[in-house]
């Protein structure tokens, strides 16, 4: 088994992260992590060629629909020198969820996701209710240059679909809130757009 460890480096990140899923059970961090780990991570997802379309999951079945999803997605590893970075402070994160607050965090998913221009993903939950599947989700942007005018923001509510936020998917952006009380979607956008999206899970690998 992996040998999961709390990054001394990312402990304000850890403890903000922790207060904010018990207090609000949201949180959105600018200039988040390693200054360079953005830029790496998008070179390593701009060197990538396997992509594939993302699929709509429910009920034990995946399916494509264009309609409410227009990513391409490509899964996370530590076979690349910045994505195992990336994996490092997820594992950290874990571990200290687990240690704070009890949350039984078995492991954590995550996969490059690109949106071409006029790409979208319509409001959805991440885990559907008592599912106990995914418990708390991050989303981390690569995009650098972004512009009020480049669309592709994560828009955000609570669960009486009240408005909450609108993330600008800036590099070094995270967000993080818990799997199934927070619908969301993903406006167009307007030029290609790069982020993480990843989850923290309690069911077996």
């Amino acid at each position: 088994m992996e040998l999961v460890k709390i990054l001394p480096m990312y402990q304000k990140q850890y403890e903000q992260i922790t207060d904010a899923l018990v207090n609000d059970g949201y949180v959105v961090i600018t200039d988040a992590l390693e200054k360079k780990l953005p830029s790496a991570l998008l070179n390593e997802a701009k060197n990538e060629q396997d992509f594939k379309r993302a699929g709509i999951s429910g009920l034990g079945d995946l399916h494509l629909d264009s309609n409410r999803r227009r990513d391409k997605i490509h899964w996370l590893s530590r076979s690349a020198d910045a994505q195992a970075s990336f994996l490092d402070f997820a594992s950290g994160l874990q571990e200290y969820l687990n240690k704070e607050l009890y949350l039984g965090l078995s492991y954590y998913e995550s996969h490059f996701a690109i949106y071409d221009k006029g790409a979208f993903y319509e409001k959805h939950l991440d885990s559907f209710k008592n599912s106990k599947n995914r418990v708390v989700t991050t989303v981390y942007y690569l995009n650098e240059d972004w512009t009020d005018n480049d669309g592709g923001e994560l828009v955000v509510y609570d669960e009486d679909d009240n408005f909450l936020a609108k993330v600008k998917p800036d590099a070094n952006t995270l967000i993080v809130f818990m799997s199934e009380k927070f619908p969301h979607e993903v406006l167009p956008a307007k030029r290609k757009r790069y982020s993480i999206a990843g989850w923290f899970r309690i069911d077996k690998v």
